[in-house]
């Protein structure tokens, strides 16, 4: 079993329950059930899980539960010898998009305290924005494949590197150089398992990449598949744009072409939002919007006309780019452009801690791969990704980070692959790895 950061937020609920009932979202295959089993399991003396998908497909005891009374007898007509009290039982409802009516019956199960709740769904994020949710009955975690820090734990690198990292990221110094070495390969290697816990333990563990690859190609299917609970006419849409993510990702400009989606030239963003909504919401891709002025919050002057979609995981796209052939990526072949690799990878990465993602775009300045919001400073953060060894290589962030130009922003960072702990006026430059601490 792999450590999640998610484990401490589930433990802090199980002690010290509230008002609300913990769901977790995200994506197919990123761990959900699997880490809430597991710690349900060590908290609880009795655990009940209800798969809701295969309810539906199935007994269907639950599907006409519209009230706390219903929900009881179906729950006692196939646990009841496993169900005890509030203190010692918990009810995991899996797959609850299945059942919306179960979320909108949550406040009330709460509020009899018969028995602990926890819930979760892989397309909780399109079907939370499409029912009424009564205010303050349920709290939503999101959950994200394992990042690179989760990533070095599989690979057994200990608590005492992650805080030396941390610290060298702090004080701006370099790494030891066999450190150095040792994390710069991990962090190859993250890009082609990237952080399915599937994919990571067939790679780490069985070090199997055949199979490895054949679990990113069976997620692939299912996101490509989720899709077909829309109507054709959206169905279709949904499955050009992700299916455009990787000729777009190859592109030296990398943003969404609206046009091309159903090849109509004053295609805009408006008439695709409820299909950017339901990659965005159904975890599937990541959004970064174009700021063309970087103040703070990035949100007030974002464009929804210029967006960059990303895929949740890099593993799913060297994958599609390189297949078995793991040595594109670890060989450094100065014929192979893996800038795409590296920008998702790292796009994954500020997603996983909370980050809402941002890009500048200036025909004047430039373009820079990401911004983020300092919430400490107040400030814009620009962060620019280098993937071959040429690291000072970079024309607009010095400008973002400029005390006498037009923006300046507070700090700034470039990552690459070389052992370098540089600052320069407000610019930071450090090896790519250390983005997890972003």
């Amino acid at each position: 079993m792999f450590r999640r950061k998610i484990e401490e937020r589930l433990y802090e609920y199980y002690k010290n329950p509230d008002d609300r009932v913990l769901i977790v979202e995200g994506a197919r295959q990123v761990g959900k059930s699997f880490i809430i089993r597991h710690t349900a399991k060590n908290s609880f003396e009795n655990f009940i899980e209800i798969d809701l998908k295969a309810d539906l497909e199935g007994d269907r005891l639950f599907a006409n539960a519209k009230s706390t009374r219903d929900f009881y007898l179906a729950l006692s007509s196939k646990y009841g010898q496993s169900l005890g009290d509030f203190q010692n039982t918990i009810v995991f409802l899996d797959e609850i998009q299945f059942y919306p009516h179960l979320m909108t019956l949550l406040k009330e199960l709460k509020k009899e305290d018969r028995f602990r709740y926890i819930a979760s769904g892989s397309l909780l994020g399109v079907t939370l924005r499409q029912i009424f949710i009564p205010m303050g009955s349920i709290e939503e975690v999101r959950m994200f494949p394992l990042d690179f820090e989760e990533f070095l734990w599989a690979n057994g690198v200990g608590v005492d590197v992650v805080s030396y990292l941390r610290r060298c990221f702090d004080d701006v110094a370099e790494v030891g150089e066999d450190i150095h070495s040792r994390i710069l390969r991990l962090f190859k290697d993250y890009l082609i398992s990237g952080g399915f816990p599937d994919a990571v333990k067939e790679y780490v563990i069985n070090q199997n990449v055949q199979r490895m690859r054949k679990v990113h190609d069976e997620i692939f299917a299912y996101y490509s598949a989720d899709c077909s609970q829309y109507d054709n006419e959206h169905r279709l849409k949904i499955m050009r744009i992700y299916g455009s993510l990787i000729s777009n990702m190859q592109n030296k400009v990398k943003r969404v072409q609206f046009k091309k989606i159903e090849g109509l030239a004053n295609a805009n963003a408006e008439k695709y939002v409820d299909e950017f909504d339901y990659l965005a919401y159904s975890g599937v891709a990541l959004f970064t919007r174009a700021v063309s002025n970087p103040v703070f919050p990035l949100s007030e002057t974002s464009s929804k006309n210029l967006l960059k979609l990303y895929y949740n995981d890099v593993g799913i796209l060297t994958n599609l780019l390189f297949k078995n052939n793991i040595n594109a990526i670890l060989a450094n072949d100065k014929g192979i452009n893996l800038g795409c690799v590296y920008e998702t990878a790292c796009a994954c990465e500020l997603a996983s801690h909370g980050h809402e993602l941002f890009y500048f775009d200036s025909k004047k300045t430039g373009e820079v791969d990401f911004l983020i919001n300092d919430y400490d400073k107040l400030s814009a953060v620009p962060i620019e990704i280098k993937s071959g060894n040429d690291q000072n290589n970079f024309r607009a962030i010095p400008k973002l980070v400029d005390r006498n130009g037009n923006y300046k922003l507070s700090c700034g960072y470039v990552f690459g692959n070389k052992n370098v702990a540089v600052r320069q006026n407000d610019l930071i430059i450090m090896p790519v790895y250390m983005i997890m601490f972003a």
